[in-house]
């Protein structure tokens, strides 16, 4: 796959991950999302993921 189209991918998923985070910690509200911990723990799991593609996008 394209280096940079992993790179953007990474990013645009590291950068969800972090808002389902705040959503389901309800830091960001006005969402079904808010307060909600399934949220909560999804988000940094996405977000790792979206580090670990945008690192193996980083790569060689």
């Amino acid at each position: 796959m394209n280096r940079s189209l992993l790179l953007v991918l990474g990013g645009i998923l590291f950068v969800i991950g972090c808002l389902w985070t705040l959503q389901g910690l309800g830091i960001v509200g006005g969402s079904v999302m808010s307060g909600v911990t399934f949220w909560a723990i999804a988000g940094p799991i996405v977000a790792l993921f979206g580090i670990f593609v945008a690192y193996r996008g980083s790569r060689r």
